[in-house]
């Protein structure tokens, strides 16, 4: 599969944005979609997750209550694209953002997107 992000930018803390990720190639039905961060000197850390079958989702603290993944699925059970809804933005919060599919936390596809950049300005 390959995965093609947008929507990031310079925001002021407290501010929004909305992410995006376009899927093509095959995702796996089943398995769930996940949004990543990789943040300078850091290791990348998944931050949302969301489910084929019932499109619950799952958040890490850092970002619960903040965040909000949805999901796009085609009539034919293809993912199609997901987002990530991001409230009140704090700082820590800038990172390179990326999507892919997960197998509990670890990713499916060697093939990353180019990511999207949030900047959190304080």
């Amino acid at each position: 599969a390959q995965f093609r992000e947008s929507g990031g930018g310079l925001v002021q803390a407290g501010g929004t944005l909305r992410l995006s990720c376009e899927i093509s190639g095959g995702a796996l039905s089943g398995y769930p979609m996940a949004w990543f961060r990789q943040a300078p000197g850091k290791d990348r850390e998944v931050v949302a997750r969301i489910y084929w079958n019932d499109d619950s989702t799952e958040y890490s603290d850092a970002v619960k209550g903040r965040f909000t993944m949805s999901s796009v699925i085609s009539s034919n059970g293809i993912w199609k694209t997901v987002f990530l809804q991001m409230n009140s933005l704090k700082p820590e919060d800038t990172a390179v953002y990326y999507c892919n599919q997960v197998d509990r936390n670890m990713p499916i596809w060697n093939s990353w997107g180019q990511g999207t950049q949030v900047t959190v300005s304080s």
